[in-house]
């Protein structure tokens, strides 16, 4: 059987270059102001995961099916219609946390805003340390 190969995967690339390339200037501004809180809250330095996602930290997670990879333990990516913004999931706490963040919608993986001015920041530093002390308390092995 193949192993699966992981499409997101940590890469060399600038994070400055890629927020650079970001279309919108409000985008932009607001993607270098989360740059500023996810860097500040989570302790770790910034890194490109695949070709749009800026993460923080990694760990290594392996499913009861065998699948296994590496993922960052929180990010975001300014794409054209929302910020997407990622953190544990499997995480009731952040079910509760959301419930004070501000405009935002939920996908599976992913919470989206249109923009920081929408959301409380205070509650962002929460959700950031929160999904981190999460996802280490899950795989305690990284």
């Amino acid at each position: 059987m193949a192993k699966y190969e992981q499409k997101t995967k940590e890469t060399d690339a600038s994070v400055v270059e890629f927020i650079e390339s970001v279309d919108s200037p409000k985008k932009r501004e607001d993607a270098y102001k989360l740059l500023q809180i996810f860097e500040e809250t989570s302790g770790f330095e910034a890194k490109m995961w695949g070709p749009s996602i800026i993460g923080f930290g990694s760990y290594h997670y392996k499913y009861e099916t065998g699948h296994e990879g590496d993922a960052p333990l929180v990010g975001f990516s300014p794409r054209k219609a929302k910020i997407s913004l990622y953190f544990a999931t499997g995480d009731t706490e952040r079910e509760n946390l959301l419930e004070k963040f501000g405009k935002h919608t939920t996908g599976k993986a992913c919470i989206y805003i249109n923009k920081l001015a929408d959301v409380d920041i205070e509650v962002l530093r929460s959700l950031i340390t929160q999904s981190i002390s999460f996802l280490q308390k899950m795989y305690p092995n990284n």
